[in-house]
């Protein structure tokens, strides 16, 4: 584990008390709040540090690329919304794991994300 700094703390921080996943702008945006000098690169080497540490994990958006959420969720799937491109959490899982894979194959996890419009701009 390497030493802990005030960069990292806030990135913790930002991500510690958001309930949807992140992208790398919105964690600098956000910790830059908390830490004026916070830069992209320190922002980059911080999240995969957090990674390795089990705090964090990534996500691979098809179109958004990778964004981070905290560990520790109960296994969810996410919604995107094609207006204000805001990635947010759904409960739970509905798929079928076995039925879905198919004869000889293993799988070892699964992402899904929903696309469309959330309530807020729907109205």
């Amino acid at each position: 584990m390497k030493r802990k700094t005030t960069q990292r703390d806030a990135i913790r921080e930002v991500l510690q008390h958001v309930d949807h996943p992140l992208g790398v702008e919105d964690i600098l945006k956000a910790g830059r709040g908390l830490v004026e000098s916070l830069n992209l690169a320190t922002v980059y080497r911080n999240l995969k540090l957090l990674i390795q540490n089990g705090f964090i994990r990534k996500i691979s958006h098809p179109v958004l690329g990778p964004l981070y959420e905290k560990i520790g969720q109960d296994h969810h799937h996410h919604f995107h919304c094609r207006i204000c491109e805001r990635v947010l959490n759904l409960p739970g899982c509905a798929l079928d794991e076995k039925g879905a894979t198919p004869p000889g194959f293993v799988t070892e996890g699964h992402e899904v994300f929903l696309f469309g419009v959330c309530p807020a701009c729907r109205q």
